[in-house]
C-alpha cells in the first residue's frame, strides 16, 4: 500500500511540476499565501546534475511536503530532445525567466525569490545532498524553523 501511495505522489508531483505557474502567477500566489518563490532552471533530459537533483531532492516526500506549505515552485525547463520539447508559449516564458535570473545559462540553477520577484538567494549546481539539507538551507536563510 505504501508503494502505491508513493507512486501516486510521484506521479502527482510530475503533473504538478508540469503545471507550475508562470512567475506572474507565482508572485500573486506568494503574496496571497505569504510564501517564497523557488525558481528552478533545469535541463530535464540532458543535464545529469539536474536529473539527479530532481530525483534526490525535488521528488522526495519531505521536500514535496515542505514546498507545499512554504514555497511556490516555478520550474523552468530547457529540454533538448525533440520528444520533450515544451509548447512554444512555455519555452518563451522560460527564456524570459533565464534572461532575467539566469543570464549565464547555468544548470541546475535555483533561485529563492520574495513575492515581488527580488532575488534572496541563488544556488548554482546541486543545492544539497538531501532534501532535508536543502530545506535546512532555506529555513536558515528565511529564519523559519518548521
Amino acid at each position: 500500500m505504501k508503494s502505491i501511495l508513493l507512486c501516486v505522489m510521484i506521479c502527482f508531483s510530475f503533473f504538478a511540476r508540469a503545471q507550475a505557474p508562470d512567475l506572474d502567477e507565482a508572485e500573486s500566489d506568494a503574496k496571497q499565501s505569504h510564501k517564497l518563490i523557488l525558481l528552478e532552471f533545469s535541463g530535464s533530459d540532458w543535464c545529469i546534475p539536474c536529473i539527479k537533483m530532481e530525483k534526490e531532492i525535488f521528488q522526495k516526500e519531505s521536500f514535496i511536503k515542505y514546498s507545499k506549505d512554504h514555497l511556490i515552485v516555478v520550474h523552468a525547463d530547457f529540454p533538448r530532445l525533440k520528444k520533450h520539447q515544451l509548447p512554444k508559449e512555455q519555452a518563451e516564458k522560460n527564456e524570459k525567466l533565464a534572461e532575467k535570473y539566469n543570464k549565464e545559462g547555468s544548470f541546475p540553477y535555483t533561485v529563492l525569490l520574495n513575492a515581488d520577484g527580488k532575488v534572496l538567494k541563488k544556488w548554482e549546481g546541486l543545492v544539497a545532498d538531501s532534501p532535508e539539507e536543502f530545506i535546512s538551507q532555506i529555513q536558515a536563510f528565511t529564519g523559519a524553523s518548521n
